[in-house]
């Protein structure tokens, strides 16, 4: 018998020459409310033990990028739609110069979606639709074959992408790549 100064643990083995050997463990509270300390405790255990580990774009990771993107578009003399998504797919920022089109709100966070899913640029999509066969790429959900999206790395790891829509695509993509460059 264990004896701690709040719990005994009582551990009884069955006749070894038996048939069926069985364990017993029996936990016994010698202070009644240590239960629910106890339980708590437990309880808090998988909180501390799952704690981010894992690489992650930050607001201001993102704000980083945004604004480096943003002085090579303006260095250029374009207009664009800056997005910066995390590991999920979900937007952090999004930034509209102004004089773009309304439509390039939604193509720019395309693809960056296309970048994070698939983890590489778009520009990889479009030169296989540019391929013999290509067209079943179009076939792929969340795949935007346009150049202007790129995955952001850290360490090895995904964790976020980046999508720049308002110029051409070639246009896009060298903006998109002062973004990434930028981090």
């Amino acid at each position: 018998m264990v004896s701690l100064k709040f719990l005994k643990i009582k551990i009884v083995y069955s006749d070894p020459l038996s048939k069926k050997s069985t364990l017993r463990i029996r936990f016994q509270l010698i202070y009644p409310k240590m239960k629910k300390l106890l339980f708590l405790i437990l309880l808090a255990i998988p909180v501390f033990s799952f704690a981010q580990t894992k690489p992650y774009l930050t607001l201001a990771d993102a704000e980083r990028i945004t604004a480096a993107a943003e002085v090579k578009a303006k260095a250029e003399g374009w207009n664009v739609v800056i997005a910066i998504l995390d590991d999920g797919g979900n937007l952090i920022s999004l930034k509209r110069m102004d004089g773009v089109q309304v439509g390039s709100l939604d193509v720019a966070q395309a693809k960056a979606k296309t970048a994070v899913y698939f983890k590489r640029p778009t520009k990889a999509f479009e030169d296989m639709m540019k391929a013999e066969g290509g067209a079943r790429i179009a076939t792929l959900p969340n795949a935007t074959a346009i150049e202007g999206g790129l995955p952001i790395f850290k360490d090895g790891i995904i964790v976020g992408a980046i999508g720049v829509s308002g110029v051409t695509s070639a246009q896009d993509g060298i903006i998109a790549d002062a973004g990434v460059k930028g981090y």
